[in-house]
């Protein structure tokens, strides 16, 4: 059973649920939108609340759609509030505090149940469990009324629950991987959740007065085909965006690769002139050393400094030449990304100004819909049943153009938020990785400036140590 005794028991409660959702990250859909637009419970398939000290489950009400839910790890006494989760699959109620199995009776897709740990003395209530395949009932107080039947049941469940939740954990960390990688992609073309209707459904997540005029007669049909326009042109974007990353990466790659190709030619040039002095420079030394008139030992001396100033005039007018071809590939790099950012900007721009469009067209319509709707009601000529929300709208004019009027504003709101946060993101993207060109490209002078005055210092301090041995001679 649960040991979370230093927590107060908690009911569940939208915030709860919210925040789970959002916290789920990108194991699914609807938890992406969780994070960034809005939450929508009847899209959620999976759903992860171990470990928070949970006394009554509660709230669960508009998970329609869920197919998965972990509540194991609580001190859950009942199994109650789970009768509209008709599609639930898998179900995880071990380590809690429940006494006896009820509340399942809908639950009639369930294939997985554990109950493992809890304090459960008899075994009823799983007739309607046709499709269950997994029970999970150890270590529970059953003891001696499990007859023979029961305990040839509990191994087969036991031995299927072993290779299941193996199969399930796979899948998961697999699924999970594969969405992990995907969602970066996506993010680094600056278009994710823009291959669906992720940001159609955004526009009306908040939008309370545009789900209540939803109900009007003939708004339902309009809204589907606003909303199949609408994704199209988002499912534009997406691929527009995939393409335009590519170009930019294969931009990128061939800059790199320009750079390292000039990079490797200096350095070969400078080592060709290194190795040759220094095969002069043994020798050089040699002579030095068994020079005994002190006129040609000065000679030799100078001669050889004279060599050792040329070395490093060679060396830096090979990396003067080196920054100046660099200075000019980084400056055609920079002109081209610059382009290509700025024409993938325009195009989504236009892009989004399509979006715009149908927004406006969809709010004229309803608002001819609207208006018509009231002319009927005050007419009393309105044939269809409203609901009474939707009624309250219908005060007089101004309220019902007002109402219209507030969903238009959401929703062009959030066409601008993405806008603006797809530009701001790929300019800032750009911005940054040109300046960290022009900042590596000044380091990687520097650092080889200091090589070569370090590798000349060390050859004069070995001819300045020659000098002061005869000197001293």
């Amino acid at each position: 059973m649960n040991r979370l005794c230093d927590m107060e028991p908690r009911v569940m409660d939208d915030e709860m649920l919210k925040l789970a959702v959002g916290e789920q990250g990108p194991r699914d859909e609807a938890g992406q939108l969780a994070k960034q637009e809005g939450i929508l419970f009847k899209d959620v398939l999976s759903l992860q609340l171990d470990f928070q000290n949970i006394l009554r489950i509660d709230s669960l009400w508009q998970f329609e759609n869920l197919r998965k839910l972990q509540l194991d790890n609580n001190v859950i006494e009942k199994i109650e509030g789970l009768e509209n989760l008709t599609h639930l699959v898998w179900l995880d109620l071990s380590f809690n505090n429940i006494e006896a199995i009820e509340g399942l009776d809908t639950l009639v897709n369930l294939e997985d149940l554990s109950l493992f740990n809890n304090r459960i003395s008899k075994i009823d209530s799983l007739d309607a469990l046709a499709k269950l395949q997994v029970l999970s009932l150890g270590n529970n107080q059953i003891g001696n009324m499990m007859n023979k039947e029961l305990a040839e049941m509990k191994h087969q469940y036991s031995v299927d629950e072993l290779k299941h939740r193996e199969s399930l954990m796979q899948a998961r960390l697999e699924d999970e991987r594969a969405r992990r990688e995907e969602l970066a992609e996506h993010e680094a073309a600056f278009v994710e959740h823009l291959n669906g209707p992720f940001l159609f459904d955004s526009m009306y997540a908040e939008d309370v007065e545009g789900s209540q005029l939803s109900h009007l007669p003939g708004v339902g049909e309009l809204l589907q085909t606003y909303k199949d326009k609408f994704v199209i042109i988002c499912l534009n974007i997406f691929e527009y965006g995939l393409k335009q990353q590519e170009k930019r990466k294969a931009e990128l790659d061939t800059f790199m690769g320009c750079v390292q190709e000039a990079v490797q030619e200096k350095q070969e040039q400078g080592k060709h002139k290194i190795a040759k002095f220094e095969e002069k420079h043994l020798l050089s030394l040699s002579s030095i050393r068994d020079e005994s008139e002190l006129t040609n030992f000065e000679i030799k001396m100078a001669e050889y400094s004279e060599d050792i100033t040329e070395l490093a005039n060679v060396l830096m007018t090979l990396e003067m030449q080196l920054v100046e071809q660099l200075e000019e590939t980084i400056n055609m790099f920079e002109r081209n990304i610059i382009d290509l950012v700025g024409l993938f900007v325009e195009n989504v721009q236009s892009l989004m100004a399509q979006c715009r469009d149908l927004e406006n067209h969809h709010h004229e319509k309803l608002l001819e819909i609207a208006i018509s709707t009231l002319e009927k009601i005050v007419k009393g000529e309105l044939d269809e049943d409203l609901p009474d929300a939707v009624r309250s709208l219908f005060v007089d004019k101004d309220t019902i153009v007002n109402a219209v009027g507030a969903s238009h504003d959401i929703h062009l709101l959030k066409i601008d938020n993405r806008e603006d946060e797809l530009v701001t993101r790929v300019n800032s993207w750009c911005a940054h990785l040109v300046d960290k060109i022009h900042k590596d490209e000044i380091m990687r002078n520097r650092r080889r400036v200091k090589e070569i005055n370090q590798y000349i210092d060390h050859v004069q301090s070995e001819l300045d140590s020659l000098e002061c041995s005869d000197l001293l001679d």
